[in-house]
């Protein structure tokens, strides 16, 4: 997680293509991997990594992204099968 330049310099020379930082989906991920459950994460990316810079966040432009991709996945929902997503 960034929160300074510093921070965020030393991570983008460890993952120099990383667009996006995200902590809480990896944890869902890990935890549902071991039961064999699938795991969907949609994000909208509010404010740029590096400096916590509240002024510069855009929270309702990545709000209204995610209304609009929500609004998109019902019918790709819809379509999957239980068995598409188990390995047994």
């Amino acid at each position: 997680m960034t929160g300074s330049a510093e921070r965020a310099a030393a991570l983008l020379d460890r993952h120099p293509r990383a667009l996006a930082e995200a902590m809480e989906g990896f944890g869902v991920a890990e935890a549902a991997a071991p039961r064999g459950l699938p795991v969907l994460e949609v994000r909208a990316v509010s404010n740029p990594v590096g400096p916590r810079d509240r002024a510069a966040w855009r929270i309702g432009d990545a709000l209204a992204a995610l209304t609009e991709a929500f609004g998109k996945f019902t019918p790709v929902l819809e379509s999957w099968n239980r068995h598409d997503w188990h390995d047994d």
